[in-house]
């Protein structure tokens, strides 16, 4: 679906490293402002680096699509042919 959609799986690798930075700044925003501690800067830090591992999963995803679109293309011309061009040649005059 998101392919259909336009999304590239160039996006979702950028939205992965994207995510471990917003981990890092999440995690030094958190320890520095609140005073609640570094066991809940350490919680958002994980919770927003949890995140990336599914964008790279669905990068992985994405890019498997366009590759199958990408061979579309070169299937089609192969199986073009008419019946008898496509199929295997017969053995039986051996």
């Amino acid at each position: 679906m998101l392919h259909k959609m336009g999304v590239k799986s160039g996006m979702m690798y950028v939205a992965g490293v994207a995510s471990i930075g917003l981990s890092f700044a999440s995690w030094l925003t958190s320890a520095t402002t609140e005073k609640a501690g570094l066991d809940r800067a350490d919680r958002w830090g994980i919770f927003v680096g949890e995140w990336a591992p599914t964008f790279f999963a669905m990068g992985v995803a994405l890019r498997i699509e366009e590759a199958r679109e990408e061979m579309r293309p070169m299937m089609e011309r192969e199986t073009t042919g008419t019946y008898a061009e496509t199929r295997m040649p017969s053995r039986a005059g051996v």
